[in-house]
């Protein structure tokens, strides 16, 4: 098993070095070219949600994210100490309905669930944890 970590603080200005430190664990580890970005898709709504979200108010706190290559696919961590909030509690999107109709929020959450294979979330020791986890192919 490859794995690798990072961590940077929960402000907007950071996505663009999670993103290169994704890209640079896919780029080290020859992992297919087409299948990274349901991987970035997923590290930019989570993070994103967190940024926005997960610390109104106090100061941004610290999401770190991990990547674990194994042999069954890759699996992606992020974790924050904002307050609790599991975003696979929210109902899922009508994305039948006109958009005027549409609930605001929630689609992002439901991307990340149809790009991935599996999709956990947990609340240990004061953090929220989100699992995502796909196979790859090749």
């Amino acid at each position: 098993m490859t794995e690798q970590r990072t961590s940077v603080a929960a402000e907007a200005a950071n996505l663009p070095q999670l993103t290169a430190f994704l890209q640079q664990f896919w780029s080290s580890a020859s992992l297919p070219p087409g299948q990274c970005l349901a991987f970035e898709l997923a590290l930019e709504e989570i993070f994103m949600n967190v940024v926005m979200h997960g610390s109104a108010g106090e100061d941004a706190g610290q999401v770190q994210v991990s990547l674990a290559l194994t042999p069954e696919g890759l699996t992606m961590t992020v974790e924050d100490d904002g307050p609790r909030f599991d975003p696979l509690s929210l109902p899922p999107p009508d994305v039948t309905a006109s958009l005027a109709d549409r609930r605001v929020g929630g689609l992002g959450v439901f991307l990340v669930r149809q790009t991935m294979d599996t999709v956990s979330y947990v609340r240990i020791a004061e953090r929220n944890q989100l699992r995502m986890s796909k196979r790859l192919d090749g």
